[in-house]
């Protein structure tokens, strides 16, 4: 009979103490990682902090301009080194068949291209040419649409001056 009446007390002390031990031990190990995220954020925080603090510096605005944007100061030549596999050759200049449009080579300068292209946009294909004496036959019927625009314009004209009276 002891013995299970102190079985049945441990099961009762587990009921009891078990979700609140759970709920402990769980509560734990957010802790630890909110607080490993912690730390990682203030490392990153000053990671930034320090880059920050490194943009004050003007050698090392200089040195970003330089790699970053490839300015050089004047009077320095700058070269660049290009890997012989990456490079592409440079096609020929080439008329589609299609439209009269030609294709550019990569190392012509833009302007030479848009010089190029208007130039080929000035071309026609057509075979008969424009008669520069020939003019359009004036047409004799009388368009009413500004009759009636301008009679319409002075009726509004009128009644604004007649109602702006005292």
């Amino acid at each position: 009979m002891r013995a299970i009446v102190l079985g049945c007390v441990l099961v009762l002390a587990f009921v009891l103490v078990y979700p609140t031990l759970h709920t402990y031990l769980r509560q734990e190990a957010d802790l630890r990682e909110l607080r490993s995220q912690v730390a990682a954020a203030r490392e990153r925080n000053d990671d930034l902090e320090a880059e920050l603090e490194r943009w004050d510096d003007p050698a090392f605005v200089t040195a970003q301009a330089r790699e970053r944007l490839s300015y050089v100061l004047p009077g320095e030549k700058a070269y660049r080194v290009v890997d012989p596999e990456t490079v592409e050759v440079p096609t020929t200049q080439v008329v589609d068949e299609d439209t009269p449009v030609a294709r550019t080579q990569a190392q012509q300068p833009w302007y030479t291209s848009v010089w190029d292209s208007l130039v080929v946009a000035g071309t026609t294909d057509d075979a008969t040419p424009r008669d520069a004496t020939k003019r359009p036959t004036k047409d004799t019927t009388k368009d009413t649409t500004k009759d009636t625009t301008k009679g319409a314009e002075q009726d509004a004209a009128t009644n604004d001056a007649s109602s702006a009276r005292p």
